[in-house]
């Protein structure tokens, strides 16, 4: 039942209007003479109305001491002076409303300027339902609303409670006649906009016959809040047509709504309206145009208006930052953010998202350590970007440490938050953790049932994958772009090929989603990983769209895994096409022709790699332990533990070989001697951290790796090898998918 018929159709029990009430008053303001503080001495007080000292008065103390000789003079039935008290209580910043209602309940008959007084200390200290009550209460005791009335009431109301009772009021509104009064009318489409039913808030104003800035403001804040931005400009415009002067709130909404639609000409027009109308600038409206600039990507003009500006706030620094790291001119962000005289939670997010947006994940994990010594608590934006970073970088240790630290500083644990510790579980290898977390979350959404049929499909969990969408589908979510990338993975993880062609159908068929280059890869994936390459190379030449490098590059790693040389050679004429200094393609044919021992081609393509000069890139591989991350390369030998690692690593090797590991050499395609080559196969990345994993981590640890590279054959075997004789789970993640070896055997079955 909505809120004013519920309370219409109960007893209303004004509980302290009773005559006890008078003695609580006169026991709350009884105090000693001598403890006032703004006033010497009590023979002034007797010389002069205790009225005149309210216009100095600044506490509840003083005000009580006032209301104390109000009693003792005889002074309580003076309607003036209980006006002014109430009025202190209900508007000055140190009022107490608990007071307001003891002094309210005394008047017999309040007027209706005390009732609105009383609805708007209400309002103003964030209490609206008691406003309401108040305001009902009003109308049992015969006294009618004035067109004050329903501004002060409309004001302070939030969206629940204009859905609980917003339309009883504006019929209330209609009833009392004040459906034309341009106060009231802005009030409601405020009301309407702030919990966006925005089609009530248009109606309204499209039915005022006098509508003034206030007006236009309400509702062009109403559409920047529906994200209807081109509506707010377009009622700007009809504004400036119909006459009615924008004031700085105005401006400062329009040129919200071009920041959020980067439309600079419309932003610069909004500009010079300001100059040519020699409208006077504020801080807000200043900063407004900063971050219009910056948004449109002009930052010439935002950094010329920021450092025009007599004063700056952290809004104004901030502003500079994020259109800085937008542009993704880190540095330049950094030097801005570095010199901001004070920074809050929100530049240090700013800044931390800079680094995640360019891939800088460790940056992004030192600036949060900088944020905590400097004692700024996070919220959970930067939580959702910390654990972002660590998934990245699988970084599980800190990943757990952040979410014991939301838990202990109650930090808001929102579906965001939630969504982004599943997406750092399963980049991390955690499947188990993941799962329990998602079947725990209150709330979930889209991101949330998607986060979880992509993080078991890539961890080699298919058939657990499709039974997560089926679960979405019969809740009737709809799937978007991401969760069939999901599917499709799962698809091809479990070799349902048929299955996987019918779910890649429905995308345009049932959910209107047309499939773009990821969704063909991943049917060629699924395709080359079902031998099927024939088929894989004719859906490629019939696909709609252009295939890119990955498409191409699917179809090579199936020629790859399943020896046919012809076949990699047309995808990699392609992709050599698109991408001619793709080192990786190179690559992969040389150990192709290595393994069909066409050491004539092999040869010419090294020498082609060094004629060309083309540059694989650096095979880098990184693994957290105990809450840091550690990063090795190639033959890198710059660790503080590099000499006690290589020793582990030969120690590894030697055991190793007795257990039948052989060097696959063949994935070395530089021109070198054979016992160099397999000098520099020992010195892969991840053997480099398997071995300190080995060495910094107990027996039963699993060691979780993340490679920048595809995993390479030699590093693949003698992963396997590790998780058998040592008996250790190894968690790697490549550049394609995750390989979870246990017992001598990889969750990729071979095929990566």
């Amino acid at each position: 039942m909505p809120i004013l018929t519920r309370f219409l159709y109960s007893t209303l029990i004004i509980s302290i209007c009773h005559p006890s009430a008078r003695n609580k008053i006169i026991s709350m303001a009884s105090f000693p003479v001598n403890q006032f503080p703004a006033f010497t001495s009590h023979s002034s007080l007797a010389k002069n109305p205790p009225l005149s000292y309210l216009e100095n008065c600044r506490s509840m103390d003083q005000l009580k001491q006032i209301h104390s000789q109000v009693i003792r003079q005889g002074l309580q039935a003076n309607p003036v002076v209980y006006t002014r008290i109430i009025t202190f209580c209900c508007t000055n910043e140190a009022g107490d409303m608990n007071y307001a209602r003891l002094l309210f309940d005394q008047i017999t008959e309040p007027n209706v300027f005390i009732w609105n007084t009383m609805i708007k200390g209400y309002c103003r200290t964030n209490c609206s339902k008691n406003a309401v009550f108040m305001y009902l209460e009003m109308l049992i005791r015969d006294f009618k609303p004035d067109a004050y009335t329903f501004p002060f009431l409309l004001k302070g109301f939030t969206c629940e409670l204009v859905i609980e009772c917003g339309r009883e009021l504006h019929a209330h509104i209609i009833k009392f006649g004040f459906v034309s009064n341009v106060f009231v009318q802005n009030a409601v489409i405020h009301i309407y906009s702030l919990c966006g039913k925005i089609d009530m808030a248009q109606r309204v104003f499209s039915s005022t016959s006098k509508r003034d800035a206030v007006t236009y403001n309400a509702l062009i804040s109403g559409y920047n809040r529906s994200k209807l931005f081109d509506k707010s400009i377009r009622l700007f415009n009809d504004m400036l047509m119909e006459g009615v002067l924008p004031t700085p709130v105005t401006l400062v909404s329009v040129l919200s709504a071009c920041s959020k639609l980067k439309d600079l000409d419309c932003g610069k027009r909004v500009h010079q309206y300001i100059k040519d109308t020699k409208t006077e600038t504020n801080l807000i409206l200043e900063n407004a145009l900063v971050d219009m600039y910056a948004a449109c990507v002009d930052m010439d003009a935002a950094l010329e208006i920021f450092e025009s500006m007599k004063k700056r706030d952290v809004i104004s620094w901030t502003t500079i930052v994020k259109g800085f790291v937008n542009l993704h001119e880190l540095d330049l962000a950094r030097k801005y953010f570095d010199e901001m005289p004070e920074r809050d939670g929100v530049s240090w997010t700013a800044m931390i998202d800079g680094y995640l947006s360019d891939n800088r994940f460790k940056e992004a994990l030192m600036l949060f350590r900088e944020m905590q010594n400097a004692n700024i608590k996070p919220d959970e934006f930067t939580m959702v970007s910390i654990l972002t970073a660590c998934a990245h970088l699988g970084a599980l240790e800190l990943g757990e440490w952040i979410r014991t630290f939301i838990a202990k500083n109650k930090i808001k644990y929102d579906v965001f938050v939630g969504n982004a510790l599943i997406d750092m579980y399963f980049k991390c290898g955690n499947v188990e953790k993941a799962k329990v977390l998602f079947e725990e979350m209150s709330q979930k959404d889209k991101v949330t049932w998607t986060a979880m049929i992509v993080g078991l499909a890539i961890n080699g969990n298919g058939e657990e994958a499709l039974g997560i969408f089926s679960q979405m589908l019969k809740l009737s979510i709809k799937p978007d772009e991401i969760t069939f990338l999901g599917v499709l993975c799962a698809c091809a993880h479990s070799g349902m090929v048929e299955e996987g062609k019918e779910f890649f159908a429905s995308m345009s068929t049932q959910y209107g989603i047309e499939p773009n280059l990821a969704h063909y890869g991943c049917m060629v994936d699924l395709l080359g990983k079902a031998g099927k390459l024939k088929e894989a190379h004719d859906f490629i030449k019939s696909m709609p769209l252009k295939p890119n490098s990955i498409v191409w590059g699917s179809l090579l790693g199936a020629c790859r895994v399943h020896k046919n040389l012809e076949m990699a050679e047309v995808a990699a004429k392609q992709i050599l096409e698109l991408e001619p200094d793709n080192g990786a393609v190179y690559v992969v044919l040389c150990n192709i022709y290595a393994a069909f021992n066409r050491w004539e081609d092999l040869r010419y393509m090294r020498k082609t790699i060094t004629d060309r000069g083309i540059k694989k890139a650096p095979g880098g591989s990184l693994i957290d332990m105990n809450g840091f991350v550690h990063e090795f390369f190639a033959g890198d030998e710059s660790h503080s533990q590099s000499k006690e690692i290589y020793s582990k690593l030969d120690e590894i090797m030697r055991e190793l070989k007795l257990f039948g590991y052989m060097p696959r050499t063949s994935e070395v395609y530089n021109e070198i001697g054979e016992e160099e080559r397999e000098s520099a196969l020992y010195r892969h990345s991840e053997k480099l951290a398997i071995a300190f994993g080995m060495i910094c981590s107990g027996p039963t640890v699993p060691i979780r790796i993340v490679k920048n590279l595809r995993m390479c054959l030699d590093c693949h075997q003698m992963a396997k090898l590790v998780s058998k004789v040592y008996a250790r789970e190894l968690i790697v993640r490549d550049r394609t998918r995750f390989h979870h070896f246990r017992d001598g055997s990889c969750s990729c079955q071979d095929y990566w």
